[in-house]
């Protein structure tokens, strides 16, 4: 997706194309393939959703046809891990590989070790709290309660007269992978009609797909997994130039 002449310009193949996604499960067939995938294109050329889907049907609000409806289909499913991952943009990540991301993202780190340690600041605890309680043998436990994340900005004290900035703290927690898209839901009016555009649910990956499996990539450095990202997007598309890599799938730790 571009801006030229000041019109956004949407990339994408033909609709008769054969090589065109047609459908949600194609796509995350494809993601599951190539380990992971942004959502709108970007400085790697032919590395999106976008780029793959026909461009005259996004935002047309076709369930079966628009990307856009299919994003919140897949997170739905679970089947991948969705979510603002690239550069603070949208993209998707194949369970086998999303252990790689966690552990580079987090450069090894829990949250709660990350708070700990003074690595987390104070408005992502805010955030990350509601989540995150412990058992009586004092282990962390992931809560699933699903709610609105309009819910959750005023239950972690942002907006008016609070803290500022919850976009961009929520999205931080995303590029971490403390949090993904695990949903969207229309808010409802007092009959319980839903209305408006759908809102995000956020959930930590340990909620969904469970610690040991979100978390198996500790076993190696988060130097290790980075560069095994860097290498598989740069075996997929040799002609990206490395930086175009870096800035994608951010800096090593």
């Amino acid at each position: 997706m571009s801006v030229e002449n000041g019109e956004w310009i949407m990339r994408g193949l033909e609709w008769d194309n054969p090589y065109r996604i047609r459908t949600w499960q194609e796509l995350v067939n494809w993601i599951n393939e190539i380990g992971f995938l942004p959502l709108f294109g970007n400085e790697v050329e032919g590395f999106s959703a976008e780029e793959h889907t026909s461009p005259d049907y996004w935002w047309t609000g076709n369930r079966q046809e628009d990307p856009w409806e299919w994003r919140e289909i897949i997170a739905a499913s679970a089947q991948v891990a969705y979510g603002k991952f690239f550069g603070n943009k949208a993209g998707f990540i194949s369970l086998e590989w999303l252990p790689f991301f966690v552990n580079c993202r987090r450069d090894g780190y829990d949250f709660d070790a990350r708070w700990q340690d003074g690595l987390a600041n104070r408005r992502e605890k805010k955030i990350m709290e509601h989540y995150l309680s412990e058992n009586e043998e004092g282990n962390t436990v992931f809560r699933k309660e699903r709610i609105l994340s309009t819910e959750l900005k005023r239950i972690a004290g942002f907006g008016k007269g609070g803290e500022k900035n919850y976009s961009g703290i929520v999205t931080g927690l995303q590029m971490q992978t403390y949090l993904v898209i695990a949903d969207f839901q229309r808010r409802k009016n007092k009959l319980g009609e839903g209305y408006g555009m759908a809102v995000s649910i956020l959930l930590p990956p340990e909620a969904i797909w469970g610690y040991e499996t979100v978390t198996a990539g500790y076993r190696e450095k988060p130097r290790e997994s980075w560069e095994r990202i860097f290498r598989h997007v740069k075996e997929m598309y040799p002609k990206a130039k490395d930086d175009e890599i870096r800035r994608l799938i951010g800096k090593a730790p």
